[in-house]
């Protein structure tokens, strides 16, 4: 069997985020599992870090690849990133339900299309629709 190389990489940068959701590992471990099995992802195994005095690290490897987040809740800001193998699951369906629950004030994305040769940066949907633009 011969298996495709094309893949999605969505990062966004996402800021004015509440600060007790962002230094809230467990929570945030909770809602990124959600995220990747709402976008078909198969996930592997999850590890997370609480930070002292604040901040999370979340990631969540998938069968497809992986799903993470870095947080600094002093500054309301969020990095997160999910890249996937293949045409069937859709990374940024599981960033957009990422965005949903952190609703931030700003939003700062970009989408890889990788595997096919000269890799292609596009402006993805989660950037265009689920926030006000960036004044």
């Amino acid at each position: 069997m011969e298996y495709s190389t094309f893949g999605r990489h969505v990062a966004i940068d996402t800021w004015g985020v509440d600060f007790e959701l962002l230094n809230n590992a467990e929570l945030l471990q909770h809602h990124m599992v959600e995220a990747a099995e709402a976008c078909g992802a198969t996930v592997l195994s999850v590890q997370s870090k609480q930070f002292d005095p604040q901040g999370a690290t979340v990631l969540v490897l998938l069968s497809e690849s992986h799903l993470s987040i870095h947080t600094y809740p002093e500054r309301g800001f969020a990095a997160l990133d999910c890249y996937t193998c293949g045409d069937t699951v859709d990374p940024e369906i599981a960033i957009e339900y990422l965005v949903k629950i952190l609703n931030p004030e700003k939003v700062y994305a970009r989408k890889i299309i990788r595997g096919v040769g000269e890799m292609e940066v596009v402006v993805p949907n989660v950037a265009k629709e689920a926030v006000p633009a960036a004044k």
